[in-house]
């Protein structure tokens, strides 16, 4: 009898299928190029331009590996191709050309690619190594190389400028000189991408995108753009465009360091703090960062934020060894030290300076006001920027009293501009006004005050007041005199308010003012309580000079005048009612 067949019902083994894509050999052929297999990386680049064959980066790869290999004629093919049919506006191409033709010795024809080169790119990305180049073909062919332009030099020297104003935090005139230099040579990308930033650490966000897409309808493949361009989607939460490029930024693998470290600190801000630890530690392996603490500090940063604290914490000695005065790395020691006590990961800002309120706590120390070093340091600067634009109530009051202190023309243009925003709280805005009174402004400012734009004359702030004596502004000088070193930005402009508040309560039945010192003392004392300072009435008359019964009395005027109790909160929102 035949037997009968039965199906088995044993389960069959579970196969995972593996997605080829362009990605997967661009991943293949990076780990080979790791490994020095060049045979192979050859073979998964093929792969990859068979499978994105309008994508130069691929072709670009291909000629690279071929290059490595000694195949210098195959390498200026596929290079010739990529300008020929991928992409014209591939100019570093021939620069590679240059090189592949000096080592077959055919130097005319290297000549000629890298005259074509410089005299066609314009961002100058290879501008160093093509001088040296230019150097050795004229030792070799017996005579200057013959050429006319270079492309990315138009324009340098304000280049050049405007990026030392960007890097000293000077962002309004970086953004001035930027705009001139585009005006003149509207194709020159990197000029673009630094004015993008600069809006973007201005807080002009709106600016700072649109300017990035200008860059990139001209170059669709700027490095430096695109990750500006993926930063500006984190920020304003676009998750599926933010999906889109980061999905590609982390299959791109750049040969340049300047590439590098854009790509390495963009894949930290992005939070893919794990790619961004291996192109950080590759830009210290090529030793070219071997002098920068702050390339120290985003390698500890990125080590720190994927869990490798004793990686974090050697990176950040080797930045106290180079950056003795600084206070960072010990701040960030000492919150690896609270983390690993706690059990908590924190993720750490990848930005080469403290946290914001830190910041604030570390000012607070000098009472002589800001070390040029702070000053000028373009990472707080931004962040004052920034907090004075986006930030709450409470850290908007606190940029504008450090900007008292940093007092420089970029910081007269921030508050310029902040008083005449409609959308900005009043109370800061005459913050504000005071402080660029403080810092030597005298001129009428405009600004937006009560839902309409006025214009403020240079003496105080007095809208409801028709006249301005001299005796009034004698009471409020000795008051800010007295306070002076002892009160903060907000506290001076306080007692200016309540001085204000007072006359035009009273006016025109002002008390006559005998004795200029009794009502300083009085504000100070008012302003103190409100403030929650200590303070006493005997304190304050031998301040200034004169009997407690004066301040007494005095208090007690303006106290009854301006309904301090009921009305306080009305006038200084941020403050409790006096005792």
């Amino acid at each position: 009898m035949e037997k009968k067949k039965r199906v088995s019902k044993a389960l069959k083994p579970k196969v995972i299928s593996i997605h080829m894509d362009a990605a997967f050999f661009f991943e293949r052929a990076v780990q080979s190029l790791d490994r020095f297999h060049y045979d192979k990386a050859l073979k998964y680049f093929r792969r990859a331009v068979e499978y994105e064959p309008e994508n130069p980066v691929n072709h670009c790869n291909l000629a690279g590996v071929l290059s490595e290999m000694g195949n210098y004629e195959e390498s200026n093919r596929i290079l010739q191709q990529i300008i020929d049919k991928v992409d014209p506006a591939m100019t570093e191409c021939y620069f590679y050309m240059a090189n592949n033709y000096a080592n077959m010795e055919s130097f005319e024809q290297a000549e000629a690619s890298i005259v074509r080169y410089l005299e066609d790119d314009a961002m100058g990305q290879f501008l160093e190594e093509s001088e040296e180049m230019m150097e050795l073909l004229s030792y070799e062919l017996d005579r200057p190389t013959p050429l006319t332009t270079i492309k990315s030099r138009q324009g340098l020297f304000e280049h050049d400028k405007a990026r030392a104003l960007l890097e000293e935090g000077k962002f309004s005139e970086a953004v001035r000189q930027l705009e001139k230099l585009i005006k003149k040579h509207p194709d020159f990308l990197a000029a673009r991408n630094n004015l993008a930033l600069a809006y973007y650490y201005m807080g002009q966000f709106g600016k700072a995108m649109e300017t990035i897409h200008e860059v990139l309808e001209i170059d669709a493949g700027n490095l430096h753009a695109l990750c500006n361009l993926a930063i500006f989607h984190q920020h304003f939460g676009n998750k599926a465009q933010l999906a889109e490029l980061a999905s590609l930024l982390r299959k791109t693998s750049p040969y340049q360091q300047d590439h590098v470290f854009k790509l390495a600190t963009t894949m930290g801000i992005l939070g893919e703090h794990e790619k961004a630890y291996h192109l950080f530690k590759r830009l210290l392996k090529t030793g070219e960062g071997d002098l920068d603490p702050c390339l120290y500090h985003y390698t500890a940063v990125a080590a720190c934020n994927i869990g490798r604290y004793i990686e974090a914490q050697r990176y950040w000695r080797q930045v106290e060894k180079l950056d003795p005065g600084t206070e960072i790395p010990k701040f960030y020691l000492d919150q690896i030290q609270q983390m690993q006590d706690d059990g908590k990961r924190v993720v750490v800002s990848y930005h080469y300076h403290l946290p914001f309120e830190e910041q604030f706590r570390v000012l607070e120390k000098f009472e002589q006001g800001i070390p040029d070093q702070l000053k000028k340091d373009p990472l707080v600067r931004s962040s004052f920027f920034w907090a004075l634009r986006h930030g709450d109530m409470d850290t908007k009051l606190q940029v504008i009293q450090a900007f008292g202190l940093i007092a420089d023309s970029e910081v007269k243009d921030a508050l310029k501009e902040f008083i005449i925003e409609p959308g900005e709280d009043d109370y800061l805005k005459k913050v504000a006004i005071f402080v660029l009174r403080s810092i030597g402004v005298k001129d009428a400012l405009p600004a937006y005050l009560d839902n309409k734009p006025i214009e403020i004359q240079a003496s105080p702030f007095t809208p409801n007041l028709p006249v301005w004596e001299t005796k009034w502004q004698e009471v409020l000088e000795i008051a800010l005199r007295g306070m002076y070193k002892r009160y903060d930005m907000i506290q001076q402009h306080d007692l200016e308010i309540l001085w204000v508040e007072y006359l035009t309560r009273m006016y025109p039945s002002i008390p006559r003012i005998t004795k200029s010192e009794g009502w300083a003392a009085a504000l100070e004392y008012l302003i103190a309580k409100m403030h929650r300072r200590a303070i006493s009435y005997n304190e304050v008359s031998a301040r200034y000079g004169v009997t407690v019964s004066t301040v007494s009395k005095n208090v007690k005027l303006i106290d009854e005048a301006c309904g301090l109790k009921e009305k306080m909160e009305a006038i200084f929102p941020k403050f409790l009612n006096i005792d």
